[in-house]
Parts: C-alpha cells; sequence; structure tokens
C-alpha cells in the first residue's frame, strides 16, 4: 500500500492579495504555523516538492529534505504571474472568462489548467505502486488536479475544490488505483 500526504505550501503575499503568485517567499505568520503542523505529520519513506521558494521553505519549516519535481510545480501563469485576479478581470474580462470555463485554454501565454491536470495525473501514476509513505509539498493547482484525477472526475471540475494554504490532503493507493482519504479524530 501506498500513502501519500499532499501539503499544500504556506500563506504568501500572493495568497492574501488575491494575486497569481511569482516565485515568491512564505510570510513570516505561515512559517510559524507551518512549524505548527510539522508535529502532525507522520514519517515520510520520500518527501517530494516543487522547486519553488514558497514550496521550499514550507518543507524546511516542516523539517522536511524534499527531492523536487517539475512535475509537482505550480501553474505557469503566463503575463499574469504577480498581477491580481481583479486587475486581470477589469483588463481581460473575456480571456478570464474563457481561462475558467474552458480549461484547455491558456489566454494568459502559460499552462493551460488541462496540461497541469495531465502533468499531476502522470506523477501520480508513477507512484501508484511505490509502496510507504509519500509526502508532496506543492500548490493548490496540483492538490486539485490530483483530486480531479483521483475522482476520474472532468477536468472542468477543477475550480469546485477550494485549496487553502497549509491544506493537508491524504490519498491511498491499492496498487491500481488512488482513493481519497479523509482523517479521522484520534483518541
Amino acid at each position: 500500500m501506498t500513502r501519500l500526504t499532499w501539503i499544500c505550501h504556506g500563506s504568501t503575499a500572493a495568497n492574501r492579495e488575491a494575486r497569481f503568485p511569482l516565485d515568491e517567499p512564505l510570510n513570516e505568520k505561515a512559517v510559524i504555523a507551518t512549524q505548527a503542523i510539522a508535529p502532525r505529520l507522520r514519517h515520510a519513506d520520500n518527501v517530494f516538492a516543487s522547486p519553488t521558494l514558497r514550496t521550499r521553505q514550507t518543507a524546511d519549516a516542516l523539517g522536511l529534505q524534499p527531492a523536487f519535481s517539475d512535475a509537482l510545480a505550480d501553474c505557469d501563469f503566463g503575463r499574469w504571474a504577480g498581477r491580481s485576479i481583479a486587475e486581470i478581470q477589469q483588463l481581460e474580462p473575456e480571456n478570464l472568462a474563457a481561462w475558467m470555463a474552458r480549461p484547455e485554454e491558456a489566454p494568459h501565454g502559460g499552462e493551460a489548467i488541462a496540461a497541469v491536470c495531465t502533468r499531476v495525473n502522470a506523477w501520480l501514476s508513477q507512484r501508484l505502486q511505490a509502496g510507504g509513505h509519500i509526502v508532496a509539498i506543492t500548490h493548490a493547482a496540483v492538490i486539485r488536479a490530483a483530486i480531479i484525477s483521483t475522482l476520474n472526475a472532468p477536468v472542468a471540475s477543477f475550480w469546485i475544490a477550494d485549496i487553502e494554504p497549509l491544506a493537508i490532503v491524504h490519498m491511498t493507493s491499492n496498487g491500481s488505483r488512488w482513493s481519497l482519504r479523509v482523517e479521522g479524530a484520534t483518541a
């Protein structure tokens, strides 16, 4: 059996300001909040992370030393990187609407949501029979893609899951498919 624990990186200025992110650091409160969840993590046989600064800092705050994987990188937001959603809504409302409604499109010149889903699905498939416990520190878009892949949901459902900073999502594999696992309270 393979257990996979997804951890979304800690909060950044982009999260607070509703901006498409750049490669930016965690804010000070996020480092403290990340350190606070470290005791909840179980031993990991393998740890992977996106190569971005915010995921590297999250891994450091958790006391983990990951292997970095481009497959776990955030969506490439192209020319929208660093800009607020409100600004994009004002300047390019039709492009923003197209991007949200049609996952195969990338009007920002970056990566389409469908491409993110394909990339994450390939990464999940490679670990289906890995065995042990894997921790993956990554981005909300990657975790959303993993969830819809696990549920065999259409890519158009990408925006339904809301993944907050430091969200933790568990999955298990029986060697042939992934399942979501909800962690209950322990005595």
